[in-house]
């Protein structure tokens, strides 16, 4: 009885581990010299690598939260110039853990003669920068990324493109360092 016990704590502890490591990461940066209230419009110039599915998906969620910050799409000419590149890569998660039978501390550490175990997850990790261009000088003025694993489901994908894109908008337009 006291095996599965310390098992499902291990299975738990892993999950809890799982999860933190896997969750969403967002992060923008933007020029502290644009005046972002100068902006109104904008135009796509395109998304690398060109997948139709998700180009759709990705220019809704950002078309979504620019329409929201009062900018409007128009199909050339903009004030600013949008990019989005997506990409994706396998990544390895090896967690080990101990079953803590066997003894406790001694002089040079946790000892005794418990087991380890050691597993590998191989998960997918997708990420999405977008940038945004002032137009006519041609300069970054503003960048914000997402990161997150992706799932088999295309439906929970799309969710989390539209939450980290949510979060990515959030801070536009951004206010500038005070000084």
């Amino acid at each position: 009885m006291n095996h599965i016990r310390r098992s499902a704590v291990c299975t738990l502890f892993t999950l809890a581990m799982i999860g933190a490591a896997f969750a969403q990461h967002v992060k923008t940066d933007f020029d502290h010299h644009a005046t972002f209230t100068q902006y109104k419009t904008y135009s796509w110039q395109e998304i690398k690598p060109a997948n139709s599915l998700w180009d759709a998906r990705i220019k809704s969620a950002v078309d979504t939260q620019l329409a929201a910050k009062g900018w409007t799409q128009v199909e050339s000419g903009g004030d600013v110039a949008s990019v989005a590149i997506k990409t994706t890569k396998t990544q390895r998660n090896l967690q080990t853990f101990r079953d803590g039978s066997g003894g406790g501390w001694r002089w040079r550490g946790f000892g005794g003669m418990g087991e380890a175990t050691t597993t590998e997850q191989e998960y997918k990790e997708g990420t999405l920068v977008v940038d945004i261009y002032d137009a006519k000088t041609q300069q970054l003025i503003w960048r914000g990324s997402a990161e997150d694993t992706l799932s088999d489901k295309e439906a929970k994908n799309e969710k989390n493109l539209d939450k980290g894109v949510a979060k990515m908008f959030k801070g536009l337009p951004p206010r500038a360092a005070q000084g």
